[in-house]
């Protein structure tokens, strides 16, 4: 790896955490993982009036307008249609009061018979996610991460026989017993500063035109988080970060289900920047001022990432504030 450090008098200040409004780690619930142990829990929820369920159909859930915002639709045991055989019923949790279950399943959503639904519609969790209060984020988070994963865990990678799903959901068992448990990728995203306090955003060949955003990338296996960092600023953009402890610091996590992340944020402190993509998963990268950021940003001529993702608060926690996104530009 070779470089050029710019020559600096002092390090520039790195933005602080944590980070706050991360929309998909809001979590109100006691997940209550004892009760997960049988199957018969969800046998006895289905039947108890103080269980509410919420239904994914192919990554969406039925939401409603409210004077507080959009909440889920929540609805007991009885207004749900029978989970068919491919259905996942899982155990989400409880607030004291009432326990909550999820019916996810991979067929699209069912239409109103008669098109009187209150106002109800079926949205995914990227467009309603920052929208929700914590409870119903925390809920559709949960049912949608573990859906993803059991849709994809159908069978033994020893023996290649069918799964089961048990323990409530939250486990695949074999047919001689052996578990397998829910998966999470690790993945880093940062904000790369340079020496002279721009902002380093980067566009991927799959965006629309104008849409930037921070670097991310998987740790990979024997990597902590702070190398996959200079790792990954390095292999995407050709940006050295900083060696010392205090160049890489962490901001804060969110979950990413889709389809099953853990999205680690952090600060990170460039030494270089000449900046060298790889063309493969970013195509541009540019510095910013807050200035020019601003600017582009008011224009239309740069589209951040949508308010639920963490790489939109590590921008701001940067930028100092709420970017000045035009009314509409969330999702061009």
């Amino acid at each position: 790896m070779s470089a050029h450090p710019d020559v600096t008098t002092a390090k520039v200040p790195l933005p602080t955490g944590p980070l706050r409004a991360l929309a998909l780690s809001r979590q109100q619930l006691d997940r209550a993982g004892e009760r997960r142990g049988g199957q018969e829990l969800l046998e006895r929820l289905w039947a108890s009036p103080a269980t509410r369920v919420l239904q994914v159909h192919a990554g969406r859930a039925p939401v409603v307008p409210t004077r507080r915002g959009l909440e889920l639709v929540l609805r007991s045991p009885v207004e749900v249609p029978a989970p068919g055989p491919d259905d996942l019923r899982l155990y989400l949790g409880t607030d004291g009061t009432l326990d909550y279950v999820a019916v996810v399943s991979s067929d699209a959503e069912p239409e109103s018979a008669d098109g009187s639904a209150g106002g109800e519609e079926w949205r995914g969790l990227r467009e309603v996610g920052a929208e929700l209060g914590a409870r119903d984020a925390g809920l559709f988070t949960e049912a949608l991460s573990m859906g993803n994963w059991h849709a994809v865990t159908r069978f033994s990678p020893r023996t290649g026989k069918a799964l089961t799903a048990t323990a409530a959901g939250w486990v695949k068992t074999e047919p001689d017993g052996k578990e397998h448990f829910p998966r999470t990728d690790a993945a880093v995203i940062m904000a790369v500063v340079a020496p002279d306090d721009r902002l380093l955003l980067g566009h991927q060949p799959v965006w629309p035109e104008n849409r930037y955003s921070v670097l991310a990338g998987f740790v990979e296996p024997g990597e902590c988080f702070e190398d996959t960092v200079r790792r990954e600023a390095f292999e995407e953009a050709g940006i050295v970060v900083g060696a010392d402890a205090d160049d890489v610091v962490y901001l804060g996590s969110q979950p990413w289900p889709f389809p099953a992340s853990l999205m680690v944020g952090f600060a990170a402190r460039a030494t270089t920047t000449d900046i060298r993509v790889d063309g493969d998963e970013i195509a541009l990268a540019r510095w910013f001022t807050r200035e020019e950021l601003a600017e582009e940003v008011a224009a239309g001529r740069v589209l951040p990432p949508p308010e639920v993702s963490i790489a939109r608060r590590l921008i701001e926690a940067w930028f100092g504030g709420p970017l000045p996104v035009p009314a509409g530009g969330e999702w061009a």
